[in-house]
């Protein structure tokens, strides 16, 4: 096996999983890391049964998971749903991975601007003067919280998958370049934006977009755009 592909990375599939299923029995990778939006008719690992006993599978959620009860139940409830890096650091394939799902929103936080709400306690306790139980909105799972986000820079990783991008693309947030430089992550690999491309950003961290249904390898090398096999 080629070094490189050891771990694949996919793309928002927003249902189309054939890309992603075609480079995993391509390559053969020890693991493969979903960047998020997957518009979800049935649990993830249905969608992905075929490479199942093949590969290690690891996600992000994106917005799109949070856009009805039943795209994300089939995520958040399925089989998978330990496989999640959300806000966490895991080892997978001999690298640390830490992931960051979610959007920036901007009835919660949407950077430069500061966060309206401190965390997510802070918010919903406003709620209760008229409503005793509330609780988060789909909407708001679906957000970045400003105190969730801080805590991970105390940690460490080799890796940042996000579906946010950093500043390096036009509609992207310099605060995920700052999160990767505190936790001393080398490369970023997100998706949300459909575009492939790679770039340095300070730290000389690498910065690696995914085009939905694309799939890379850990240099950013597409290896798999829509439906077509791009030899090495």
């Amino acid at each position: 096996m080629n070094p490189n592909n050891r771990i694949l990375f996919a793309g928002d599939p927003h249902g189309n999983f054939k890309p992603l299923v075609a480079a995993v029995q391509e390559y053969e990778p020890e693991a493969v890391v979903l960047l998020g939006d997957y518009d979800l008719d049935k649990p993830l690992e249905y969608c992905l049964r075929e490479i199942a006993d093949i590969t290690e599978i690891w996600w992000i959620p994106g917005n799109h998971d949070f856009e009805t009860p039943t795209k994300y139940k089939n995520l958040f409830h399925s089989a998978l749903a330990d496989k999640s890096l959300h806000l966490k650091v895991v080892e997978v394939a001999g690298f640390r991975i830490v992931g960051l799902g979610g959007i920036f929103l901007g009835r919660v936080w949407y950077p430069p601007m500061p966060p309206k709400w401190k965390d997510k306690a802070h918010y919903l306790n406003s709620q209760k003067i008229n409503n005793k139980s509330v609780e988060l909105s789909l909407k708001y799972k679906s957000a970045i919280w400003h105190d969730e986000f801080q805590a991970l820079k105390a940690l460490k990783a080799d890796i940042l998958v996000s579906h946010e991008a950093p500043g390096s693309h036009r509609h992207g947030f310099h605060v995920v370049g700052d999160l990767a430089a505190a936790m001393n992550v080398k490369t970023i690999f997100h998706g949300h934006l459909h575009e492939n491309y790679s770039t340095v950003i300070k730290r000389h961290i690498h910065v690696h977009g995914v085009a939905n249904t694309a799939v890379a390898n850990l240099r950013g090398n597409t290896l798999m755009n829509g439906n077509e096999l791009i030899t090495e």
